[in-house]
C-alpha cells in the first residue's frame, strides 16, 4: 500500500510541476516591421540642419511583446554605426547628408533576454541639389575554393545595389597584400571566377562598384587562407 502512494504522490507532484513550468513561459518579442526610410530610397532628405546634416525619423510597426527598442544606424561609407534606444516606434536621428546608410531594429522585452531583429534596410541620405547617387558598397563577398593542393583557383561573388538602379561595372582588387591591387576592371557580373591561389597563403581582396554616371563605392577588404 505505501508503494502505491508514493507513486501516486510522484505522479501528482511532476503534474504540478508541469502546470507551473508552462504557466511561466514569457513571450518572446517579435521582429518590428521597417517603414522608413524606404529600402533602398534615393531621396531621403528629413528635416535640414545645416548644409552638412539633416535629421530623419526612422519609424517602424509596434513588435509584439516588446517594451522597446534598439536601433542601429550605420554608415557604409566609414562603417561607422550608431546605437539607440527608443521607447516607441519612432526615433530621430542626426545623420551625415550625402551619405548611404542600412538600418535595423532589435525589439526587446523587459522579461525576456530574447532579442528579434528586424530586416536591414539601406537607403540614401540625400545632399543640397543631389541628382547622381553612388552604388551602395559591394556586400556579402564570398569566396569559394575550387581546387586544392599545391595550387587551384577561387571564385569570388558578391552583391551589390544602387539607389538610381544604374549599375554599370565592378573591379576586383586582389592579391596577398593586405592593401590588395587591381586585379580585374569593368566586370559586369556579380562573380569572378577560376582566380588563381597557392595552398598556404593569405588572400586579400575587395569590390569596388560602379554607376553610369561614373559613381564609385569601395567594400571592405575582406581576407581568406587557400588551403
Amino acid at each position: 500500500m505505501r508503494k502505491y502512494i508514493t507513486i501516486g504522490l510522484l505522479i501528482v507532484f511532476i503534474t504540478s510541476c508541469s502546470k507551473k513550468k508552462g504557466d511561466n513561459i514569457t513571450p518572446e518579442p517579435s521582429p518590428a516591421v521597417l517603414t522608413y526610410p524606404i529600402q533602398n530610397s534615393a531621396c531621403t532628405s528629413g528635416t535640414v540642419i545645416s548644409s552638412t546634416q539633416n535629421t530623419i525619423t526612422f519609424t517602424w510597426n509596434s513588435a509584439n511583446n516588446s517594451d522597446s527598442y534598439e536601433l542601429v544606424v550605420k554608415n557604409l561609407l566609414t562603417n561607422t554605426t550608431t546605437t539607440l534606444t527608443a521607447t516607441s516606434n519612432q526615433l530621430p536621428v542626426n545623420l551625415d547628408r550625402e551619405m548611404p546608410y542600412s538600418w535595423q531594429v532589435l525589439s526587446k522585452s523587459a522579461s525576456s533576454s530574447i532579442t528579434a531583429k528586424s530586416e536591414v534596410w539601406k537607403f540614401y541620405n540625400a545632399g543640397m541639389g543631389t541628382v547622381s547617387h553612388p552604388p551602395f558598397p559591394a556586400e556579402n563577398l564570398s569566396s569559394v575554393l575550387v581546387q586544392g593542393g599545391a595550387s587551384g583557383t577561387v571564385n569570388l561573388s558578391w552583391t551589390a545595389s544602387d539607389p538610381d538602379n544604374d549599375l554599370a561595372s565592378y573591379d576586383v582588387y586582389f592579391g596577398t597584400s593586405t592593401s590588395p591591387v587591381m586585379y580585374k576592371a569593368g566586370i559586369t557580373d556579380k562573380f569572378l571566377n577560376n582566380v588563381a591561389v597557392i595552398s598556404g597563403t593569405n588572400y586579400y581582396w575587395q569590390v569596388t562598384a560602379k554607376d553610369q554616371a561614373g559613381n564609385t563605392s569601395q567594400s571592405g577588404i575582406f581576407q581568406f587562407r587557400a588551403n
